[in-house]
């Protein structure tokens, strides 16, 4: 299996799947709002919880950033759009190809 790495490209609202040396995949996600941004920076996943109820969808994986996660949604229509506390939302059919795809400890790289 390749040792996968995420990139999140804040300005582009994508969330890239890489393989090291080249994208092999490309998610549309929501972000962060301008009072409570995502944070930029290298971080691994540290969890992740199936069905962890709420606004989180069908999946939520943790970052080592306190709070901050990669997860699902109730709301499809967010996805694109500066609207979240911070997380990365994705759509659910999304979040759980993404999560097939990586482990706990894959790095994430959160980018403007």
């Amino acid at each position: 299996m390749p040792e996968y790495s995420i990139i999140v490209d804040l300005s582009e609202h994508m969330l890239y799947l890489s393989d090291g040396s080249q994208v092999v995949k490309g998610y549309p996600v929501a972000i962060g709002k301008m009072l409570t941004q995502t944070p930029n920076g290298v971080f691994t996943i540290i969890n992740k919880q199936e069905n962890p109820g709420g606004p989180f969808g069908v999946l939520w994986m943790g970052l080592s950033a306190p709070h901050y996660g990669i997860h699902g949604t109730n709301d499809p229509s967010s996805i694109g759009k500066s609207v979240s506390h911070g997380c990365i939302r994705m759509y659910n059919s999304d979040v759980l190809d993404l999560s097939s795809k990586v482990s706990v400890g894959t790095q994430v790289t959160i980018r403007p």
